[in-house]
């Protein structure tokens, strides 16, 4: 009994530690934030929004930096390519949005989101047209997180007072939905799929096709390029996006600088002094967890076979 108390209690170490590593950021200077914006889903308890603004460090946020998501928003941004039983019934995804000036890429992290990542969020936000943020995602407990970019579009619109074209937003909810149904397949990860979908930007933008057989053969021949395998499924949906991208007018050039910028941020926070130091802590806890699990065990085996004898 003891030894199961001792891996209850290495597992809440764990948790914590795991926790505190995941809420790490890499932060540029505060200088070129322009304006912070927070999220809530409104079916959020009230109990729940305080904890996720605790979580936050927005406690003490003016009620009027914060923007409320409802279900029914989420189902207008989503509605046509995720099924309404996955969208649910409450608006839970929350954010905390810091914009800035000096267009350096977009930094999302996550707590609790299962299904959409940051790199996706990023991309689909470059997407829309934002070219710099810091952006935390998070919910009370785990969601897919496919609702949480309604509310990150909809706190850069109240904070900027620009309104983004209403199919832009909608495209650019869905290009994070098949990004991350792609990357669920057996065969493709996720860097795949972000990379074979900015790909696509990249080509969209240099070849400019004209047609629906030139975006067809287009994203076929990437695919091919990259070794991925597409159902015909995916390749409808993928035209049928880039179809409707194509008609609006984005300016990919800014959209495919934003991303390099993120990439940037993110390969220069890994490379600094305080990057490499969370990269050491991560690697040496988990060196330190594993060799206390072998000694656990051992320990154990020993005592049982003791108590044979």
């Amino acid at each position: 009994m003891t030894f199961i108390k001792n891996i209850k209690k290495q597992l809440v170490v764990t948790l914590l530690v795991v926790m505190a590593l995941q809420l790490t950021a890499p932060v540029l200077t505060a200088d070129a934030v322009t304006d912070v914006v927070v999220t809530l889903g409104e079916d959020l308890t009230e109990e729940q929004k305080a904890s996720l603004l605790e979580e936050m460090d927005m406690a003490e946020v003016n009620e009027d930096a914060i923007v409320y998501v409802t279900n029914e928003e989420e189902h207008q941004y989503l509605g046509d390519v995720v099924p309404k039983e996955q969208i649910g019934t409450r608006a839970i995804s929350s954010a905390k949005i810091s914009l800035r000036e000096d267009e350096s890429g977009i930094m999302v992290t996550t707590e609790n989101i299962t299904y959409i990542t940051s790199k996706m969020y990023a991309n689909a936000l470059a997407t829309a047209g934002i070219t710099g943020a810091e952006i935390y995602v998070t919910a009370p407990f785990n969601v897919s997180g496919t609702g949480a970019l309604t509310g990150i579009l909809k706190a850069y619109e109240q904070s900027t007072g620009e309104d983004l074209d209403e199919d832009l937003k909608k495209a650019a909810n869905e290009e994070m939905v098949i990004t991350a149904d792609l990357a669920e397949g057996e065969d493709v990860s996720e860097d795949e799929a972000i990379d074979f979908i900015n790909k696509i930007k990249e080509e969209v933008d240099k070849q400019k096709p004209e047609t629906t057989e030139e975006l067809r053969a287009l994203i076929q021949r990437l695919a091919e390029e990259m070794n991925l395998t597409l159902t015909d499924e995916q390749l409808d949906q993928l035209v049928n996006l880039f179809n409707k991208l194509k008609d609006l007018n984005i300016d990919w050039d800014k959209v495919n600088d934003t991303i390099d910028k993120t990439k940037d941020w993110i390969n220069d926070f890994a490379e600094s002094e305080e990057g490499q130091g969370i990269i050491t802590a991560v690697k040496d806890f988990f060196s330190a967890l594993w060799d206390w699990f072998k000694s656990a065990f051992t320990n154990e085996e020993e005592a049982l076979a003791t108590s044979f004898k």
